[in-house]
Order: C-alpha cells, then structure tokens, then sequence
C-alpha cells in the first residue's frame, strides 16, 4: 500500500461552508436561500451544522430576525470567500477547456430576444462548426467564475480590467400599435402621450436609463405624469403590451427598431406607417439619444479563437445596423 505524501486534510462539510459563505454576505438567511436555491430554513441547518463542528458561534441572531457575523465568523467568511472563489475560477478554467466547438455568449433578456436572435443564425451559417450558447441575465459577467466566453452589455463601457469594445450607439423614442395611434383620443404629437397609458421599463440595474420622466423632460413637456402606468422588468415585456395595444412604451434603436413599421434593420427612418393592428410605429419622430451603448466586453486583449470569430462577424453586423 502506498503511503500518504501528505497529511490528511481536515475540512468541513463543504457543503455547510457553501451555506455559511453564502449567508455571510447577506442580512438574512432568506437572502442566502434565494441565492443557493433553498429555504431560510435549509440555511440555518448547514450553518448550525458548521457551527456544531467548530464548537464555535459564527453568526448572532439578531431581534430583527437578521444575522450578523461573530469575531469567530468574520475570520473564517473571508477565507473561505477566498476559497470558493478560486474554486469557482478554476472550475470555469476546466469546463472551457474542451469545448472549443461551444461559444457561451451572455447579454441581456431584450438584446438577446429583440436583436442578438433574429440574427445569430448568419453566425452560424458562416461558422457550423460552433454551436453557440446564449445565456440571458441582467447581471454583470464575473468571467472568472461565470461559464461565458463574452458578454454584450448596455452601459458606458467602463469595464474594469476587461477589453469592451463599442458596438452601437442608441435613441429612444416612444412606440405604439397602429390601432391606437389612429385611434380615439389620437396619438400624432408628443403632447397626446398626457391621455394616454405609459409603459415603464422598470429594469433596476438601468438606473440612469431614459425613462419617461427622463424622455418627457428632454423632449421640453411638462404637466405629463411621468409615473403613471403599469411597469415591467425588460423592454421586450413593454414592446409585447404595446404591440397588444396595451400602450405607449419606449423603444430604441436597437431595442425594437425591428419591429417598428419604416425602420427596418437599419434603424433608419422616422414616423412610423403601418397598418392598423400590426407590428409597432412611432406616433411622431422625437427622440433623445441614450446614454448607454452597446459593447462587446471579453476578458483578456487576446482573442481565443472562437470569440475573434464572434467579434468579426458582430462588428461586421453592427456596422450594417449603424449605417
């Protein structure tokens, strides 16, 4: 039998130093929960768990119901939030090696159902050999630990210690169906939008979005209740409703210039003029320009393979839709 080389590790059960990880970077055990996939209650076991095995307290019940970190605890969330993280990088590192056939491109719900899809597959014509793997959030990619080769984000480009790459500039204008721009009250110019329902695109991570309040105040209208109407969490919600005849949402060049009447690929083009009960147009030509872009954000400066493939083909793609 072969001897040791090196003495035995003397861990914890990992799977309670995941929970207690977890719960030590939030206020609650619910928080902790919602983030891991399981109950408040399968929380304070694994960390009772872990407790019991130090003979140690890590966390104070609070009597708001919260939790705060001991001294005891404080120590040990740093290292083993170290820990878990070089865990995370490594695995990410090992599941990307191999699969140099699969691209994992993440952006968000809107770009990827309202531009990225109609489109991906003159990507894949021209490269059958990748199968590309979309992957929808609105959170920005940890590429050290998130299975993703590139990201596409709306923002200002500022990313930290990744290469971003400006794809298109923006502009917001409002959206409505044929129906109810001709219809009754009418819809021709931007004072109209005080009798009818605004649709809000109540994303929280686009704080500094144009918004109504936002759009109102550049276009120089005032006594609009910018606040009024019912909200949804992404912008392809707000377009469906609109279209629905539900109300007037805001689009963009980008995001949803495909499914307005006279604008086309190109995101050219002014008011809108479909015909009654289809797709969406633009009751009237003002718009304010965003002050978020889109970018092509990847981790290093140097290219794998596969994403100067992707780059190639959507720089290629956004300079058609720039124009």
């Amino acid at each position: 039998m072969a001897r040791d080389l090196a003495p035995r590790r003397r861990l914890p059960p990992l799977n309670a130093v995941r929970a207690f990880e977890a719960a030590s970077r939030h206020p609650t055990f619910h928080e902790a929960g919602d983030e891991l996939g399981v109950s408040a209650g399968a929380v304070a076991q694994q960390v009772k768990a872990l407790e019991g095995w130090f003979g140690l307290t890590l966390f104070r019940r609070l009597p708001s119901r919260g939790v705060a970190l001991t001294p005891a605890g404080q120590r040990f969330a740093a290292a083993a939030g170290e820990v878990l993280d070089q865990l995370a990088e490594a695995t990410a590192r090992l599941r990307r090696q191999g699969q140099d056939h699969v691209l994992t491109v993440s952006t968000t719900h809107s770009f990827a159902s309202l531009w990225l899809i109609p489109r991906i597959g003159s990507f894949r014509a021209r490269h059958p050999d990748l199968d590309v793997r979309v992957v929808a959030n609105n959170r920005l990619v940890d590429f050290s630990r998130d299975d993703a080769d590139l990201a596409i984000r709306h923002g200002r480009g500022r990313y930290p210690g990744l290469r971003s790459d400006l794809l298109m500039h923006d502009v917001v204008f409002p959206v409505c169906s044929p129906g109810l721009r001709d219809g009754e009250p009418p819809l021709r110019r931007p004072q109209d939008l005080a009798r009818h329902t605004l649709l809000h695109d109540d994303d929280p991570i686009d704080l500094e979005a144009v918004g109504w309040p936002q759009w109102l105040a550049a276009a120089g209208l005032a006594g609009i209740d910018a606040s009024r109407g019912p909200r949804f969490t992404h912008t392809f919600m707000v377009l469906q409703v609109a279209t629905a005849g539900g109300g007037v949402g805001l689009a963009t060049r980008v995001l949803g210039g495909d499914l307005v009447s006279g604008m086309g690929s190109t995101g050219t083009g002014q008011a809108g003029t479909g015909h009654a009960g289809t797709g969406l147009v633009r009751p009237f030509p003002d718009e304010v320009p965003s002050p978020y872009s889109f970018f092509l954000v990847t981790p290093t400066e140097t290219d794998a393979p596969k994403v100067a493939r992707f780059r190639e083909w959507i720089t290629a793609r956004a300079a058609e839709w720039n124009g």
